[in-house]
Order: C-alpha cells, then sequence, then structure tokens
C-alpha cells in the first residue's frame, strides 16, 4: 500500500471494521439488557412471526384456563343452591311422610300444609334467584338444548371456551342446567293440579305426595350429578390447558430468549475488537504524518 496524503485507506478500512464491532457490540448489549434474543424482525424474521403466534397462543390458553376457573365457580354455585333446595326437598317430604298417617285432624293437617307450601316457594325463590355474574342458573334459561350466542346476550345452554381455536371437538362445550323451581319439579301448589305433588291437604294427597317427591329429589339428583360431572371435566380441562401453556412457553423461550453466557462471550469479544479497532485507527490516522516528514526532509 502506497503512503499518500489525500486518502488514507488504512484508516478507512480500520473505521469500516470499528463500524461492524460496533454494531454488534450494540446488538449484544441490547440482547442482553433485553433478555431477548430477537427484538426485531431484523434479528430473525422467520423467529419472530413463530414467536408472536406462540405467544398468542399462550395468551389464548392461559385465559381459557381462567374461563373454565369461572365454569367451575358457576357450577360450584349451582350446585350450592341445588344443596339447599335438596333441604326443602327433604323437609317436604317428612311433612308429606307427617301427613299421611291418619292420627292428625284437619285443622293440623292443613299447619303440615301451609309449611309444605312455603317449602316449595323456597324452592322456586331460589331457582329464581341463584346467578352467576348475572346469568340465572336455575330458573331454566340454561336448560335449552340449543346455544345461540348470535345476540349480545347469548341463550339456550351456556358454552365454555377455552381452547385457542373454534373446533367443536377441542375448543369448547357447553353446560345445559336443567330447571329447579317447584313447578318444574312437580311439587307445591305452582305445579298444575293434577300434580301427585300439589298439596298434602289430604290423606291420600300426602300419600301421593311421597311418590312425586321422591321423583323431584331424583331430578334434582340428576342435575347435581351432571354439573359435578361437569366440574371435574373443566377440573382434568384446566390441567391439559396449563400443561399445553406451559411447553409452549417453553418453545417460545428457546426461540425468543437470550443464551446469557453465548451472548455476554460475543460481548466480551466484539468490546475487545471494537477497542482493538479504536486504537488502530489512531495508529492509522497518524501515517500521513509519516508522508509529511517526507516532503519536510
Amino acid at each position: 500500500m502506497s503512503l499518500v496524503v489525500n486518502h488514507n485507506m488504512m484508516a478507512s478500512n480500520v473505521a469500516n471494521n470499528l463500524n461492524n464491532h460496533y454494531s454488534r457490540l450494540a446488538t449484544s448489549t441490547q440482547r442482553l439488557s433485553t433478555g431477548m434474543r430477537i427484538n426485531s424482525a431484523a434479528d430473525d424474521a422467520a423467529g419472530l412471526a413463530i414467536r408472536e403466534l406462540m405467544r398468542a397462543d399462550i395468551a389464548s390458553l392461559q385465559q381459557g384456563a381462567r374461563n373454565a376457573n369461572d365454569a367451575i365457580s358457576m357450577i360450584q354455585t349451582a350446585d350450592g343452591a341445588l344443596g339447599i333446595i335438596d333441604e326443602k326437598l327433604i323437609r317436604m317430604k317428612e311433612l308429606a311422610e307427617q301427613a299421611a298417617t291418619g292420627t292428625y285432624d284437619s285443622t293440623q293437617r292443613l299447619m303440615i300444609e301451609s309449611e309444605y307450601q312455603q317449602m316449595a316457594s323456597e324452592i322456586t325463590r331460589i331457582a329464581n334467584a341463584t346467578d352467576f355474574n348475572g346469568i340465572h342458573l336455575l330458573n331454566g334459561n340454561l336448560s335449552g338444548d340449543k346455544h345461540d350466542g348470535t345476540g349480545a346476550i347469548p341463550s339456550g345452554k351456556l358454552k365454555v371456551h377455552f381452547g385457542s381455536g373454534n373446533e367443536s371437538a377441542e375448543d369448547y362445550y357447553y353446560i345445559q342446567i336443567g330447571c329447579c323451581t317447584a313447578s318444574a319439579l312437580g311439587v307445591g301448589n305452582a305445579a298444575p293440579k293434577d300434580k301427585a305433588g300439589y298439596c298434602i291437604s289430604t290423606q291420600n294427597a300426602a300419600q301421593a305426595a311421597l311418590v312425586a317427591l321422591n321423583d323431584a329429589i331424583v331430578s334434582k339428583d340428576k342435575i347435581r350429578a351432571h354439573l359435578g360431572a361437569m366440574q371435574n371435566r373443566l377440573e382434568n380441562t384446566i390441567t391439559n390447558l396449563t400443561t399445553q401453556a406451559e411447553n409452549l412457553q417453553a418453545s417460545e423461550s428457546r426461540i425468543s430468549d437470550v443464551d446469557v453466557s453465548t451472548e455476554m462471550t460475543q460481548f466480551v469479544r466484539n468490546q475487545i475488537l471494537t477497542q482493538s479497532a479504536v486504537a488502530m485507527l489512531s495508529q492509522a490516522n497518524s501515517l500521513p504524518q509519516m508522508a509529511m516528514q517526507l516532503i519536510g526532509g
């Protein structure tokens, strides 16, 4: 290389190397400070696309687990109310048993009838008043066979959505809860008069009510059993969703997180090369002065 004044090619070459080393040093600094290997699409375009899709699925799965937990809370609310209704039905059967015997006169039997009807009214009140987040659970609103989610307020059976897609076999299922009012259970004077559980004001009516009450208890128990099975299913769903989200998180980490030990090695290397380039640039910039010495000489 000739000794020239106008173009210091040695300094230009060193400056170019310095820019490259400094750029890589800046990249290492950014990765170490953020903990991320991919901080922009320029770092890894394909990796960025895969990572963002994974992040979307992870967020969806985590929300799906919360959705399933909310559904469990709803089921527990309904089951708790059904437990109270169970107590009322048992008391009503006890009263019917009492009224079915012939040792009471009409006045006493009417007193028993009064409590019987009060228990039936309380069952209806509980069924109509039990709600979760404004959704009535036991009044028949969730007993429909079809779900319609086209309106602002969905109707029919309740859809629990937990998956990241919209496949019926994978991402959601339905919770259906039958009506549990006294009328639906066929007991009390809210039921049709031809129903056996309508009243216990006579001995014959009380004896017939025993069968009706037994049927009502079985109907209520079927609803509770269905809800219990759904709760167990949801708990298993949550376990699966949590496992999926955890594994996706691990995959996303391998794509986007920086390996600190490896990156720190690169950082130190680039730091040394940058410092070396700065020192050599200082030396290269002094070379034209050698030409001036020749001219002066």
